[in-house]
This record gives structure tokens, sequence and C-alpha cells, in this order.
């Protein structure tokens, strides 16, 4: 949100130590506009549909990815782009998906501008804030896509245009096909950061999130992963989903934690150690309570699955 792809100071730099932690490897920054102003805009505005379209369309014309499996990375709501791209995209064959900080369950909130002096962020949540559900809003306003109130899912459910899909939580409507995507990656990382104020709530990066009352829910007691609407619970059971935590603030990565990233899930000879050097471990998100398949009750009303 508010990054371009190829600003030097932002994913040209991740792409600068992504290549030397990998020498001669192959990189391909997604651009959602045709100049860096209008790049940064559609991380704002835009429909979210429209663009995970036109970006599967041009990387399927891109001939170093074609018949080869890819190495796949997003950045805060740049992960939850990829994630869908890796779900909808049929001439994308993805091998291993890292996001960092993403909304995957969605946000309770509206994200916080990281700057007060950001117009466009401040125009965005000056706009979502007249109603998220809002034909317009819902169309044209980025993180309205992902917003999901706890106190009102049967409106989300029924309004939101995005993330309702992409997570198969609308019974009717389930599409297998995102199931079986994910579950032939070959590894999903999650990375959530200790003190993000950004993403609310922040275990949405670990596919986590809040009830109707603020307390926070794991993905262990979900449907979702019970379930395995998404295949969440298939690539766990495999050991190919893995959670990890950073300390610090929405994004704040460091450079030497992004290299150990990259070198432990990227290089052909990566390592599969429970910590790294810097004393990041990868961890499991608590479940809240024992929920089983068997003894969970729930119901469907109008098509939507919920609890």
């Amino acid at each position: 949100m508010g990054d371009t792809c190829c600003d030097n100071s932002t994913m040209g730099e991740i792409g600068r130590i992504v290549k030397d932690e990998l020498p001669g490897i192959y990189i391909h920054s997604i651009k959602l506009g045709d100049s860096e102003g209008a790049d940064r805009n559609a991380g704002f505005f835009g429909n979210l549909n429209t663009q995970i379209d036109r970006v599967c369309a041009e990387l399927a014309e891109v001939e170093e990815l074609k018949d080869t499996k890819v190495n796949m990375m997003g950045f805060s709501q740049g992960g939850l782009f990829l994630r869908a791209l890796v779900q909808r995209c049929p001439s994308i064959s993805a091998r291993k998906l890292v996001t960092f900080g993403s909304p995957h369950s969605g946000v309770a909130k509206i994200p916080e501008c990281p700057s007060d002096g950001d117009m466009l962020c401040r125009w965005m949540r000056q706009l979502a804030s007249r109603g998220v559900y809002s034909w317009y809003i819902r169309d044209h306003v980025i993180q309205a896509q992902y917003f999901k109130d706890p106190e009102r899912i049967d409106q989300y459910l029924q309004y939101n245009i995005f993330l309702p899909d992409i997570n198969n939580e609308v019974a009717d409507k389930s599409v297998s096909e995102y199931r079986e995507r994910i579950r032939q990656l070959e590894k999903m990382v999650l990375v959530r950061f200790s003190d993000d104020a950004m993403i609310y709530p922040s275990s949405s990066s670990w596919f986590g999130f809040v009830d109707a009352n603020g307390t926070e829910t794991s993905l262990y007691d979900s449907l979702m992963y019970i379930e395995d609407w998404l295949g969440l619970r298939t690539l766990d059971e495999s050991n190919r989903l893995e959670f990890v935590s950073l300390e610090g603030k929405h994004m704040a990565i460091g450079e030497q934690n992004l290299r150990d990233i990259v070198a432990k899930y990227f290089a052909a000879d990566g390592d599969d150690d429970d910590n790294d050097d810097e004393g990041n471990y990868r961890v499991r998100p608590t479940r809240v309570s024992a929920i089983e398949p068997e003894n969970h009750q729930h119901v469907f009303k109008n098509g939507h699955r919920y609890s």
C-alpha cells in the first residue's frame, strides 16, 4: 500500500537484495500502473478482481515464467494479491509463496496511513469512511475489498466483491481450483510482525481474526482450517505451512531478516532450522479452543458458511 513496483528505495531495493542472495535469479516485479504514479495510485484505487485478471494475462506472456515453477514473495496487501493470483491464474505455477504482514483474513479496521502527509492514503480512508459496502466504494477502493466487519459478517459476505471469494467463504460459490492450487504449493510461509498497528488484527497475517467481541481468534479454530476450504490444513499437516514472527512494526523486516528468509526458502539448498541468527523463530498460532470437525456445529445461511 503506497509502494511502487520499481522504486529503488522499496521494491527495487528488495530486488537487489534477492539478486545478491541468489545470483543469476530472474525477478519479475508486478506493476499495476503504466507509470510510477499510476502504479502507486493502483494500490489505493481500483478493482482487485480486474487487476488480478490483467496481471494474470500479462504474466502469461513473460517468457521466463513459462513452463516453470516460480517462487513468489508479497508484502502487506501485495501478499494477499499474490495469493489470489496463485488461486486464480492458471498460467502461473507457484512453487513457494512467502507473504509479509498480509491481511489474509481481511481487516476489521481500514489500514492506517504510514504518514500524515500521504494524501492518497488519507483520501482512501476518507472515502472508505463513507461506507465500505456502498456500490462505488466497494468497487473502487482497494482496502474496502478486504474489509471485514466481525459484527456484520452477513453484510461482508453479501457485499464484499473480493475477499469472500478468494477465501472460499461462500458455500454455493466455493471454487475447488482455489483449494487445489494452494495444496500444490511446496511451501507457504506467513510472516507476522509483533507490533503491527497498520493491519488490524495483525493475526490476519496468519489467517487469524477477531470475533464480534474483539477477541483474537486463531486459524486453527476456524472452519476455513477445520473443513480445509483453502487447502491450508492439507499444507499444515504435511509440514508445508509455516508461521514466522518478526519483531517490530508493520513491514519493519530488516535487511538481514530478508536475506535469511530468501536464503532459507528460495535457495536450492535452503535449510529448515527453526530459528535464524537474529533469534526470530518459526512458531504456530495459539489454538483458542479445541475444536474438531466432527463436533463443531455450524449452519449455512443464504449460501454463506459461518459458525
